[in-house]
């Protein structure tokens, strides 16, 4: 019967498949079945049991690995590294329905059952009615085939239908390029990533989490000076004591439920004025690297491999950068000592290997000096100066060799700051000046960089005609407040029409990196594995025999993702750990 539906299939140009799994481990989870659509409103069911794997393995391989066959699922990289830990490759064009929507619409939901609901009008069978819920959930292997069997044929039906409605969409807009040359290519890229991992030394943390709860009693002992049964962690007892107390605020800010507001971003503007304030944030950053890293990374060690596999996503932002799950390993806090430490723990897969780091070296600048094509902005960058320098020194009125270190901080908020569309109120709190200094920044920017104003109100015009913004790459972000009567609200829309042209830009020349290192990897025969990407940077778990040629590939593939009016540079480090070679 199997290998007359393989037959069947392998008729059709492109076939649309699911798989079902016993959970989400890839390396110690197991599938239990699979599904196959063609047309719309059929589809088939192929139980998988551990004494058919095998057998049902071949029967299926020419189908999954023909080149001619378009291969269609919802978030198919999963399905990708079910297969392949099976040793079945997907080969030919991959159409994901979830990306396909992430490019048409990338701040809604893509999941299968919101999408069914709002292009086919149907409502999916929900997992839960076959599974359960919560500690008495099942897996999917004990559930009657006669049931599962609606379910998963169901998601394949549906998977295929929603292909023939989004994809037409996608070209429609002329974003079809965008999906082959970056997002296709990427599913792939980012399965080989997540099937790498990370090695940690959890040594390491352990030693680390112990220094760090040392700190933490310190904290609290200084904290709690005379309020000795004061609470840190909650909020209501925090505020009593900083506000009806100790009335750090005239008019302290209420939250809700009319108690008094101990957020972090409203105990920020106390900073450095009450010293109480500094070791309740202090306190707090302490506690969430602990908890966060220092003791979660340890328990998320997969058993089997001995890594760290974190899940990347390509369809969460709005932007079009990637982002990472299960744990977010792009948020390890490296502005102070504390948060860089951690990079320590993450180490090299055995002796024989190094990691490199490379970095992009401030691309989003690069990407305002070609957008807005202003002269003195490609010309800082054509003669290779330090741009932050470089700025201060035309907006202080003097030459790169006077600009002291305290004008390059000032000009480097500001550089970063107006690409993210700061106010004159927003700079004077970073910067901690008086707002009217502030505003006087922001308006020598402008004189200095004239074709920089010019094309933020040029982006802002375009957005409030066109309702959205592009990258270079065509990507798009629709700002539906862009004119809305809300001020707040408009103003938000305004930043965003300015910064995720050059957010969105980056994030693709990012990926278009990646899918070329990825290219040169396998064509040259290089070992090395790339095992982490975050933000501008890539880690790479690099074989110490290869060192020169993967540097010279990784830096070659980087520089060369676009052709921009200022080169793209990227700098890289090598070492025994990921703080070492950063």
């Amino acid at each position: 019967q199997l290998r007359e539906v393989v037959a069947e299939v392998g008729k059709y140009g492109e076939f649309c498949f699911d798989t079902e799994t016993t959970g989400f481990d890839i390396f110690n989870d197991r599938i239990v079945g699979m599904s196959l659509a063609v047309k719309p409103f059929e589809a088939w069911y192929i139980p998988f049991k551990e004494e058919n794997t095998a057998e049902y393995t071949q029967i299926v391989r020419p189908l999954f690995e023909d080149e001619g066959i378009a291969k269609i699922g919802q978030n198919i990289k999963f399905d990708l590294m079910v297969l392949r830990r099976l040793g079945l490759d997907i080969r030919g064009r991959k159409y994901d329905t979830m990306i396909l929507h992430y490019l048409l619409d990338p701040e809604s939901r893509h999941n299968m059952n919101a999408l069914s609901e709002k292009y086919l009008n149907y409502k999916p069978i929900e997992i839960e009615t076959l599974i359960g819920k919560g500690s008495k959930q099942l897996t999917m292997d004990l559930v009657n085939v006669e049931r599962v069997k609606e379910y998963a044929a169901e998601d394949a039906d549906v998977t295929l239908q929603l292909k023939h409605v989004l994809y037409p969409q996608v070209e429609k807009i002329g974003l079809q390029h965008l999906y082959f040359e970056v997002e296709e290519p990427m599913i792939a890229v980012l399965a080989d990533i997540e099937m790498a991992g990370v090695r940690i030394d959890s040594g390491a943390l352990t030693e680390y989490s112990v220094e760090l709860s040392r700190r933490l009693a310190e904290l609290e002992a200084q904290i709690r000076t005379g309020e000795s049964t004061l609470n840190i962690n909650s909020a209501r007892q925090l505020g009593e004591v900083l506000f009806a107390k100790m009335r750090i605020a005239e008019k302290p800010k209420m939250t809700k439920t009319k108690q008094f507001c101990t957020d972090e971003d409203y105990l920020q503007t106390f900073a450095r004025k009450h010293r109480i304030v500094d070791l309740i944030l202090e306190y707090r950053g302490v506690k969430k690297l602990l908890s966060t890293y220092v003791e979660a990374l340890p328990q998320l060690v997969n058993r089997t491999t001995g890594r760290i596999h974190t899940s990347f996503n390509q369809a969460v932002t709005a932007t079009g950068r990637l982002s990472s799950t299960n744990p977010n390993l792009q948020n390890i806090p490296v502005r102070e000592e504390m948060g860089r430490r951690i990079r320590r723990a993450f180490i090299p897969s055995d002796s024989d290997h190094l990691l490199l780091s490379a970095d992009y070296s401030q691309v989003e600048l690069r990407l305002m000096a070609h957008l807005s094509g202003d002269e003195s902005l490609i010309a800082a960058f054509a003669h290779g100066e330090d741009i932050h320098a470089a700025t201060a020194a035309k907006l202080f009125n003097k030459t790169l060799g006077e600009v002291t270190s305290e004008e390059r901080r000032r000009a480097k908020t500001a550089n970063f700051g107006i690409i993210y569309g700061i106010s004159a109120f927003g700079l004077s709190q970073r910067l901690e000046i008086p707002r009217k200094e502030a505003k006087d920044i922001i308006d020598g920017y402008f004189e200095s960089y004239p074709k920089v104003k010019e094309y933020m109100d040029d982006v802002v015009a375009k957005a409030k005609e066109e309702g959205f913004v592009s990258t270079i790459f065509g990507r798009r972000r629709y700002l539906n407040d862009i004119s809305s009567h809300n001020a707040v609200a408009r103003g938000l829309a305004e930043r965003n029409a300015v910064n995720a042209p050059i957010q969105g830009s980056a994030a693709d020349i990012m990926k278009i990196a990646m899918i070329n290192v990825h290219r040169r990897f396998a064509a040259e025969g290089i070992r090395s594995k790339v095992i982490l990407q975050v933000h501008d940077e890539l880690v790479v778990d690099m074989l110490r025999s290869e060192q020169e040629r993967v540097a010279a590939i990784v830096t070659e593939c980087m520089e060369s993702a676009a052709a921009l009016k200022v080169r793209l540079v990227v700098d890289y480090g090598v070492g025994d750990n990921w703080l070492e070679a950063h």
